[in-house]
């Protein structure tokens, strides 16, 4: 089995530990990643990592879709946005989003995107597909003229209700671009050993995890450790069965890594020695599917 590889999420990272950590990532440049959105720690995420990423070219991936307030009264003024949605809090339309990977490009201090994705369009009002199509044809536009490399969608619950799938989001694309060859190649959504459903799908070969890599996308984990309460959900003896030479921590970070599938685990660790813990944990083989069911079983039973 292979693992997944290590990104910084900037979700709940410390504002003030930012720049250290962007440092820490850039020390291993083969598989440096930073997530981030124009909404995480309170709209001021991309600028904070501007001058970091200016002396540490990492590549990034970020978002369309949620909007702060002062976000809002910017699109309001600019034009890109209606009053209503900008009171809802979320968009995804067309002018909308061009105008957000704009600013994304601006707070971030780069001509090009590595990565955009579509914010939890199932907070979308309606059908989270009639916003989808729109954000998705903004989004092959801007890839088209080289200002962005690929997009994505980001979901917190999305597959797991059915609001969402991969081969309508597939199917989605090639309509926008006109071929299969468009440029939706990564999905994000939360795979730990409770926020589970995907997780179980993926060791049987099935669910959204199963039928990105098939396409060969990206599979970005979000919240490997559930917010960090994970650890005090499980039990030193499920951790021991996961991997005896492990912190509880760090067994279920690796059982995330694990997941057939996932690409990349993306975790907020504001200090060195929690990123320290999860580079050690990643260096050890990955969980046996077998192990990774008995433990899934406990923790996330049907």
């Amino acid at each position: 089995m292979t693992k997944a590889a290590l990104g910084l999420g900037t979700y709940r990272i410390r504002p003030s530990a930012l720049s250290d950590a962007v440092a820490r990532v850039a020390t291993d440049p083969a598989t440096a990643w930073i997530d981030t959105a124009p909404n995480y720690l309170n709209g001021q995420a991309q600028s904070l990592l501007e001058s970091a990423l200016a002396r540490h070219p990492i590549p990034v991936s970020t978002k369309i879709g949620f909007l702060t307030t002062k976000t809002a009264e910017d699109a309001i003024d600019d034009g890109a946005i209606a009053t209503g949605d900008a009171e809802r809090g979320h968009c995804l339309s067309l002018p909308y989003v061009r105008w957000q990977c704009a600013r994304n490009r601006a707070e971030l201090g780069r001509d090009r995107l590595d990565l955009v994705f579509a914010h939890n369009p199932e907070r979308s009002e309606g059908d989270p597909y009639d916003a989808l199509r729109q954000a998705v044809a903004a989004l092959e536009a801007e890839a088209a003229v080289g200002a962005l490399t690929a997009y994505g969608v980001a979901t917190w619950d999305g597959f797991d209700t059915g609001a969402l799938s991969v081969p309508a989001l597939h199917q989605l694309a090639t309509e926008a671009a006109g071929t299969e060859q468009h440029h939706l190649r990564a999905v994000q959504l939360p795979v730990s050993l409770v926020t589970a459903t995907a997780f179980v799908q993926a060791l049987d070969g099935e669910g959204p995890i199963a039928q990105a890599a098939e396409l060969g996308w990206r599979v970005y984990a979000s919240a490997p450790l559930f917010g960090g309460e994970l650890p005090n959900l499980a039990t030193r003896e499920l951790a021991a069965l996961l991997d005896p030479e492990l912190t509880t921590a760090q067994a279920c970070l690796l059982a995330a890594a694990s997941c057939p599938g996932v690409t990349r685990i993306l975790l907020s660790a504001s200090t060195p020695a929690h990123w320290a813990e999860a580079q050690e944990a990643l260096r050890t083989p990955a969980i046996p599917a077998p192990t990774l069911r008995k433990v899934l079983d406990v923790l996330a039973p049907d």
